[in-house]
């Protein structure tokens, strides 16, 4: 068995905590439905409180529980499991000598973030954040996870509210940032997209000493957070930009765009770097811009990095595309189904754009937006008929003003869910089609994808 990743008398140092017996873990949940053998079960509470689960923890194999009140068994008492748990990922990164990396912003940071480990583990141990934890609790927790002779940590950081970011980066203290964009995401919770810039560079305030703040040169926000990163303390000499002017430190200077592969060639630092990567889409054209800025920053050797891009394949919910035969008809999906905005709308039907044959679109609404939603989700149809997408099925009442703003032709259905949204789907389909799925979460489109998927490989 590999090394424990906590002992007890180490989580209770770490956390000013009291252990009862000696153990050790191997891993920490904080959720018994998928909890493992050995783990470090930590209760927090959300709809229920998660110390009403600790029997079902200790049944499955738990190794130790923290808890706010007595337990029996090998346990970590605690004044406050969340406080516990933001403790021992601090003590978690401080016991490392791990090059920790924080990525933001409003579009792309859980694609970069997948992008930059799978780049860092051409170098050594890599750790990131898992799915989307990037709140109050996934930050400490994936900090709290990181073992202890991890090389990169890779943390994904996100909010919706001014002063989260702030925290976060005080946790975690990163040695880079990155804001990989700006844009109307999360606008119910701010007053316009200057304030959800402000939000994003409160990542600048957990900066180590001289660590590296990375910009999108594309972003019309890139000179507000330049401004606050300056009134910061934050040298000109700290700050990186990627994008399509000469003058940003990573300059796209090519993109070749094939049926199967993208070739994109950068200018860094006075080099030539050549990316080839199965990654479709003018989004990641940018999201790799971006990593390879995070490379420079970190002092890698940028051939090699670029190279770490040739094996890099889609991920799942964020473009991957899947060859499906359903009812006797081939088509293919492209599943976009975690999460949206009106960006990553955007850059999703940019990509549909891109197919041969018939193109099918399964929208779901968009959450956060504020006031103006309809008028966000309306907005869509000029990409969509510019995309030449032949019928678009939608779910949600947001999305029904993207609905009346079609033209005619292109109508299908409105549907209530994913289930009927599914029926009218496969009712329609033909030979040859591609298909895009996205949608915020709560749409549950995401399960729309998985049975299309289940049902498409069987």
């Amino acid at each position: 068995m590999s090394n424990p990743l906590w002992i007890a008398a180490d989580a209770a140092a770490a956390t000013g905590g009291i252990a009862s017996g000696e153990w050790e873990v191997f891993g920490i949940s904080i959720d018994t439905r998928t909890i493992a053998t050995g783990d470090l079960f930590v209760p927090l509470k959300d709809i229920r409180d998660g110390h009403d689960f600790i029997p079902m923890a200790q049944e499955k194999g738990a190794g130790a529980v923290v808890s706010e009140h007595k337990a029996d068994g090998p346990a970590l008492k605690v004044d406050d499991a969340l406080d516990a748990l933001t403790k021992l990922g601090q003590a978690g990164c401080a016991r490392s000598k791990a090059f920790r990396i924080g990525v933001t912003g409003s579009v792309g940071k859980t694609s970069v973030k997948e992008a930059l480990a799978h780049m860092f583990a051409g170098f050594g141990k890599t750790h990131k954040s898992l799915a989307s934890y990037n709140n109050h609790w996934g930050v400490p927790l994936t900090m709290a996870r990181m073992p202890q002779n991890t090389q990169f940590g890779v943390f994904e950081m996100g909010m919706n509210h001014a002063g989260e970011m702030r925290a976060l980066s005080d946790m975690l203290m990163p040695q880079i940032a990155l804001i990989t964009t700006v844009a109307g995401a999360h606008l119910a919770h701010f007053d316009n997209v200057e304030g959800i810039a402000h939000a994003k560079a409160e990542i600048i305030e957990g900066l180590t000493q001289g660590g590296t703040l990375i910009l999108n040169g594309d972003n019309e926000y890139s000179p507000l957070i330049k401004t606050i990163a300056a009134k910061h303390g934050l040298a000109p000499k700290q700050i990186m930009t990627f994008g399509s002017s000469p003058d940003d430190d990573v300059a796209v200077v090519d993109v070749r765009t094939h049926p199967e592969v993208t070739n994109i060639r950068l200018r860094i630092g006075g080099q030539q770097i050549d990316v080839t990567t199965p990654l479709i889409g003018d989004h990641w054209v940018s999201n790799l811009a971006a990593c390879m800025a995070v490379a420079k920053a970190a002092g890698l050797d940028l051939r090699k990095a670029a190279r770490r891009f040739r094996t890099m394949g889609a991920i799942a919910g964020r473009g991957k595309s899947h060859a499906l035969t359903i009812g006797g008809k081939a088509f293919t999906l492209i599943d976009e189904s975690y999460n949206a905005n009106p960006a990553s709308m955007r850059a999703a039907i940019e990509v549909l754009s891109r197919a041969e044959g018939r193109k099918l679109a399964v929208l779901g609404d968009m959450f956060e937006l504020g006031a103006d939603e309809l008028s966000f989700h309306a907005q869509l149809s000029t990409p969509l008929e510019a995309a030449a997408v032949s019928r678009v099925f939608v779910t949600g009442e947001c999305m029904r003003a993207l609905r009346g703003a079609l033209p005619q032709p292109m109508r299908a259905a409105w549907c209530k869910d994913w289930d009927t949204a599914k029926d009218a789907l496969l009712n329609e389909i033909e030979q040859g089609d591609t298909v895009l799925i996205k949608g915020s979460n709560a749409t549950g489109l995401g399960k729309l994808a998985s049975a299309l998927i289940k049902e498409g490989t069987a």
